[in-house]
């Protein structure tokens, strides 16, 4: 009697992995809001990198002739209460803005990720002490905190940044103490303890890289609100000491003179800070469903 044939199981095609980075870029490219976010981005960073290329006037140049002139072909976004050209100071308001934000988001991941590695990798009495800090930072109101922080170091672009970058400091400090702590009782970092490898070994070889995840999300989440925070010390009259600095805060705060004649002068430099924002937010957003396997799409 013959043998039944045996049946053949068609082959599962398997997509190769690509690493952490690699699948998680994949991922990112088929998620149309961060690409939205990402556009919005490219055209912010561009803005601030080629604002002497492509602004038509100089940030300063004007004359009160054409003061309060609406938008036209020769003033795209027309011109403020001194005739300078609105569209070439929103251009150079980039630059100041991107500035701020990108330092006060690198200088409040530096400290706060330093106490949080110190919190999380040490642990016992430094957690507690840290911690509490932190708890105290963050009973504080945000805006409230960085304008005592600016009135207490004088106006200036120097101090907005320092002190937006405290306001951040408690957030990355707990996002990467949770992370470790949650790290710490994992096989890998249980197997490399029972090998002999020391605390800070433990900490900078093993645990850290493996935290930094959740810190880059967070970051770039952190941008949208660093840029809304700069422009609003701005608008509060803690910006750079010279009032002619092409800042969107600060022109804000001008155009409120002339809301009902010039709203122009309100809605251009707004709608910048809205949509940078925007965009670091869709593309955190879609950084955090990437990266995060349970957020998976």
């Amino acid at each position: 009697m013959a043998a039944p044939a045996a049946t053949l199981t068609p082959p599962v095609e398997t997509r190769a992995s690509r690493g952490l980075w690699g699948d998680a870029l994949r991922r990112l490219m088929r998620n149309k809001p961060a690409l939205l976010g990402l556009f919005f981005i490219a055209v912010f960073v561009i803005a601030a990198v080629f604002a002497s290329v492509l602004a038509p006037y100089g940030p300063l140049e004007g004359t009160l002739v054409d003061r309060l002139q609406p938008p036209s072909q020769a003033h795209l976004m027309g011109t403020d209460a001194q005739g300078r050209d609105e569209f070439s100071r929103v251009l150079y308001g980039a630059q100041v803005s991107l500035v701020a934000g990108v330092a006060s988001v690198v200088m409040g991941v530096f400290i706060g990720g330093t106490m949080g590695a110190l919190a999380g990798g040490i642990g016992g009495k430094v957690d507690s002490v840290l911690m509490r800090v932190v708890d105290v930072m963050l009973a504080i109101p945000g805006i409230l905190l960085a304008i005592g922080i600016v009135a207490w170091l004088d106006r200036g672009l120097p101090q907005i940044m320092f002190a937006v970058a405290i306001v951040n400091v408690p957030i990355f400090a707990r996002i990467l103490r949770g992370t470790l702590l949650s790290l710490r009782e994992s096989d890998y970092v249980t197997a490399s303890r029972s090998l002999g490898a020391t605390g800070s070994r433990l900490l900078f070889r093993h645990m850290l890289p493996n935290s930094l995840t959740p810190l880059i999300v967070a970051a770039t989440l952190a941008l949208a609100t660093a840029i809304i925070d700069v422009a609003g010390l701005g608008f509060l009259g803690l910006g750079p000491p010279d009032p002619r600095t092409p800042e969107w805060g600060t022109m804000l705060t001008e155009s409120t003179k002339f809301l009902r004649v010039a709203v122009w002068l309100l809605i251009f430099p707004g709608g910048a800070i809205v949509v940078s924002a925007i965009g670091f937010n869709l593309l955190g957003d879609g950084m955090r469903e990437s990266l995060d396997p349970r957020m998976r799409r």
